[in-house]
């Protein structure tokens, strides 16, 4: 019985700790995949990061994100909206009639963790550049 009292207890006490964040990852992967396909695609992340520094108009959004296509920007623009993280907002001050778009608190919230991926990105790019170009030398 002594076996199966240290387990019980070990069992009870690590219950009581914290997880640690990659497993509780594993866990939740039901619950916190539609919330990351969401928010981190990659329109989703530049727009947010675009919307961070000011309101912007689709136009001004599509001429500061490179490639993107009209209907790209549409669809994600939308889905910024409808997922709360973005507002919209009808200008009838000009004409023709402007639409201006702008983050919301919620929104906001994802700014320091795009400013840590920026950061992680500015400072690992060149390793990562480096393991793609090993590896396609390796494979070829």
């Amino acid at each position: 019985m002594p076996v199966l009292d240290e387990a019980l207890s070990a069992k009870a006490n690590s219950s009581r700790r914290p997880k640690a964040v990659s497993t509780e990852a594993l866990l939740d992967v039901e619950k916190a995949r539609p919330v990351l396909e969401q928010i981190a695609n990659k329109w989703s992340v530049l727009i947010l990061t675009v919307l961070c520094s000011r309101p912007s108009r689709f136009n001004e959004i599509m001429r500061r994100l490179d490639g993107i296509t009209h209907k790209a920007l549409s669809d994600a623009l939308k889905r910024l909206e409808r997922n709360g993280l973005i507002r919209r907002e009808v200008l009838t001050t000009t004409t023709p009639v402007g639409v201006e778009y702008t983050i919301t608190p919620l929104g906001r919230s994802l700014q320091q963790p795009f400013e840590a991926l920026y950061a992680w990105s500015m400072t690992y790019g060149p390793e990562l550049e480096a393991a793609q170009q090993e590896y396609d030398r390796v494979r070829d």
